[in-house]
């Protein structure tokens, strides 16, 4: 298999890490990547990095991972690339009738949104394919992309809007949340280091703890919190301040935003 990938911004370097870590021969992959300042980075890989469009003709699967707002110009040019090959989507909120479209009614496409994590192969995918991408097809992008984590294929496009508030953006909210802890921790007398491993290590257990239990997480947060407890203060404190509310809000401005582009895109 010979994957191209358009754009060599953070999340084609996350994916391609995650193939990497997973063996996979990184000389059978090409980056098209404008940008020289991010080619050294890139060639650390081990993938070959072009500017030239045109290279991507004899790849079999071509990952699209440029900013949305870029991918109406850059479909017309590729349009008359594209013969058998497969074609994957990771540009947030285009929807899949507007980039065939743009593709000249090219029926090969599949519609991605990867995290993050995928780095360290702990990331998630949320799928749709057009009707008439072929099982071969399917099982491809399910293996390019779980080499990244676990795949998540949806039974209407529509939830992929979702999957981009949720599990796309979702890794900037746990981050945000850790450098939260982390400065209490530092106001509470602890050290950087301290309040490192203990911010980034709570959350990575109380994850797997979710993930490996069949307790409901409801449940489990009750586990933790006993009457009159600290947890309980603690709780109480985030209830009074409507952090649910607040996070909630969060994942429902960016799957607006996800819709937004969608519709303002698919104008063209």
């Amino acid at each position: 298999m010979k994957l191209a990938f358009i754009g060599g911004g953070n999340m084609a370097y996350a994916l391609i890490v995650g193939l990497k870590n997973r063996q996979v021969v990184m000389s059978n992959i090409l980056v098209i990547e404008r940008d020289a300042s991010k080619w050294g980075q890139l060639e650390q890989l081990g993938v070959q990095v072009s500017a030239e469009l045109a290279d991507v003709s004899n790849y079999d699967v071509i990952v699209l991972a440029i900013k949305p707002q870029q991918l109406p110009a850059l479909a017309k040019t590729l349009a008359p690339i594209l013969t058998t090959q497969l074609v994957i989507s990771i540009a947030a909120g285009i929807r899949l009738g507007d980039l065939s479209r743009w593709l000249d009614n090219y029926p090969t496409i599949i519609r991605a949104m990867p995290n993050t994590p995928a780095q360290i192969q702990e990331g998630v995918t949320g799928l749709y394919a057009l009707p008439d991408v072929s099982e071969k097809h399917i099982a491809l992008a399910d293996q390019i992309l779980k080499a990244a984590g676990s795949t998540l294929w949806l039974d209407s496009e529509e939830k992929l809007d979702a999957v981009t508030a949720i599990s796309g953006s979702g890794p900037a909210y746990v981050f945000y949340l850790i450098e939260a802890l982390q400065t209490a921790a530092l106001e509470l007398g602890l050290s950087d280091d301290e309040a490192k491993q203990l911010s980034i290590a709570t959350f990575k257990g109380a994850s797997l703890l979710a993930d490996a239990s069949t307790t409901p997480i409801d449940i489990l947060r009750t586990q933790v919190t006993s009457k009159g407890g600290t947890t309980e203060q603690g709780l109480l404190s985030l209830e009074n301040s409507q952090v649910k509310q607040a996070i909630t809000l969060a994942a429902q401005k960016a799957y607006q935003r996800a819709k937004t582009l969608g519709d303002e895109l698919g104008q063209d």
